[in-house]
């Protein structure tokens, strides 16, 4: 049994709450297939077991001040391309899938969570949300610029893509020089917002890490830390900032 104490995963005081992003899909279960605000499994758990309490933020219209009033910290979760209209391009044939309604939420929940300070901890479509919205663009398919697959090889299957981390980063100095990252996007960091500092590549020179030159904790990875359950080092991270600042909060 996990205790509510943040205590117990190696912190003091109540646990912080950290807020997820979540997908509006159509789900099946039990006799049910109608339209959802769903996330992995391994999202929850992964805040979980870091010692966080998760919290599921549907793309509900417009997002609310008084919601990230409430958050310790946030994950900016995978999912759908972004829509290229977001960063002045036109759409690439393989761009597909996107979600406006989601795309025009997450966009407006960033904005408030910097604003107000909040850590956040940006995954995979995460990543290239806050580099658009900081004044970045995407690479729209990278076979098209690499010529190769290794970033996405199989629909619903991760890759492990060797990553080495930038030394005297945030990201090196949580996971380490060098990991072996769970992969699965086909879309990429092209132009790096300024305020970012890239943190992480790829050996073909995918960004695959970026994170805040300055402010509070933001750190985006293009790989997926919920796929690999024995490694929760950038969550932890997430939630001892986000502890921090409910600290801050407090005080």
């Amino acid at each position: 049994m996990v205790s509510n104490d943040y205590e117990d995963a190696g912190g003091p005081g109540p646990r912080p709450v950290i807020g997820l992003s979540t997908y509006s899909e159509p789900a099946r279960y039990g006799p049910w297939d109608v339209e959802s605000a769903v996330l992995p499994r391994s999202y929850i758990d992964m805040v979980e077991r870091a010692g966080g309490v998760p919290v599921l933020l549907p793309p509900a219209g417009v997002a609310r001040a008084e919601v990230v009033a409430g958050l310790d910290g946030l994950v900016l979760t995978g999912g759908a391309d972004i829509d290229p209209a977001r960063y002045g391009a036109p759409p690439d044939p393989q761009t597909l899938d996107t979600r406006p309604d989601r795309d025009d939420f997450e966009f407006g929940l960033f904005a408030l969570a910097r604003a107000a300070g909040v850590p956040t901890l940006a995954v995979c479509r995460g990543l290239q949300l806050v580099n658009v919205a900081l004044g970045g663009t995407l690479i729209q398919h990278l076979p098209d610029v690499l010529g190769h697959t290794d970033h996405s090889r199989t629909p619903g299957v991760f890759n492990i893509v060797r990553v080495s981390t930038v030394p005297g980063s945030r990201v090196a100095t949580i996971a380490g020089l060098e990991l072996k990252a769970h992969c699965h996007h086909h879309q990429a960091i092209d132009v790096l917002a300024a305020d970012l500092v890239a943190a992480a590549h790829a050996s073909d020179g995918t960004i695959e890490a970026a994170e805040a030159r300055t402010g509070s904790f933001l750190v985006g990875v293009q790989w997926h830390p919920e796929a690999n359950a024995t490694d929760r080092r950038l969550m932890r991270a997430l939630v001892e900032a986000a502890a921090a600042h409910r600290g801050g909060r407090a005080s």
